[in-house]
């Protein structure tokens, strides 16, 4: 291990292929949910045109950012030999993003998802390759920020849990991807003991607890934390996120969007790393709730996760400029 880290992102990485659909329809329930995308089946359906990103996904969005807020920041993650896999490699480096622990494994091909495009939002086709998962020697960073693996690495969380007990000056920041909230919570036990702060959505909160019915914010960022994360953040869309730390619970707004939205892809990983960010940069947690929602509102400006992130100085230009209404409101 060559040098010291403020953060270590843990994760799998991917390839996006962005495929912006025109000629289609979306069509949902009276709430605004379950919908679905539809187009002609059996037909030719024609598209405007297909951008490709690198090394994206829910971590390696986190370690972008980290990087880009100025943290010495290192990614462990697994990917094949091949072509997209160094292009990979190539795009993590650019970002200032540390290789030194990842595996690229031989004959095996690297992460590749279809985003299917349409209007500001979209519907990611994914298929996870299979590794031998196996965590590394990283030392002691400040933080480790993980984030979404295949459902073939159940066995990784394990290690994970392992390593943060007998390093148990780390403060683990831990965002569920999908298969973690198909996990729900018992067998994920100890990430949740171990988070420092934790983040999710409405109903991923929700699936996690496995709770069909209504229920209040308060409520259920309670119960979230009585699973054993130190901060519990849950995010709302356009109402914005809540935190509770165990004493309060804030709610913070969205910050104005200069326009409508061109691609919705990573805002909530950017909202969830640049608050972890801060934090590990010294800022108290209402400060580093006012950082989250600008690099979300930067980030869907563009395609894909990563081209819109902030550095430290853009992040304080849209602070002197909020509104007046911008900051976290004690709500309990």
């Amino acid at each position: 291990m060559s040098k010291q880290y403020d953060l270590v992102a843990i994760g799998d990485v991917v390839t996006d292929a962005f495929i912006r659909i025109k000629d289609a329809s979306v069509n949902c329930d009276i709430n605004h949910e379950k919908c679905r995308i539809s187009m002609n089946f059996a037909d030719k359906v024609p598209y405007e045109f297909v951008e490709v990103v690198r090394a994206v996904g829910n971590a390696a969005n986190g370690a972008a950012s980290a990087a880009r807020l100025g943290l010495k920041t290192a990614f462990v993650t697994n990917l094949g030999d091949d072509q997209n896999g160094g292009e990979c490699l190539a795009t993590l480096k650019r970002n200032g993003i540390s290789l030194e622990f990842i595996k690229a494994h031989r004959h095996k091909e690297t992460n590749y998802h279809y985003v299917l495009w349409y209007e500001d939002d979209r519907t990611i086709l994914v298929r996870h390759e299979e590794y031998d998962y196996k965590l590394p020697d990283f030392g002691e960073p400040k933080w480790v920020y993980f984030s979404s693996i295949a459902p073939s690495a159940i066995h990784y969380h394990a290690e994970i849990v392992d390593y943060l007990d007998k390093h148990p000056s780390i403060k683990l920041a831990f965002q569920p991807g999908v298969f973690e909230i198909k996990m729900g919570h018992e067998k994920l036990k100890g990430m949740y003991r171990h988070s420092e702060i934790f983040f999710c959505n409405v109903e991923e909160a929700k699936r996690v607890l496995g709770i069909i019915e209504h229920i209040e914010i308060p409520s259920l960022i309670k119960k979230m934390r009585d699973l054993g994360p130190k901060i519990v953040v849950i995010t709302d869309g356009h109402n914005g996120a809540y935190a509770f730390d165990g004493e309060n619970i804030w709610s913070m707004p969205i910050y104005p969007d200069p326009k409508p939205p061109y691609e919705r892809t990573g805002a909530g990983d950017a909202f969830a790393s640049t608050v972890t960010s801060a934090l590990a940069l010294g800022k108290p947690l209402e400060e580093a709730l006012r950082w989250g929602p600008i690099n979300s509102m930067s980030v869907v400006q563009y395609i894909g996760a990563q081209k819109g992130l902030l550095d430290q100085n853009a992040i304080q230009k849209y602070l002197s400029e909020a509104p007046e209404n911008y900051k976290p409101t004690l709500i309990s």
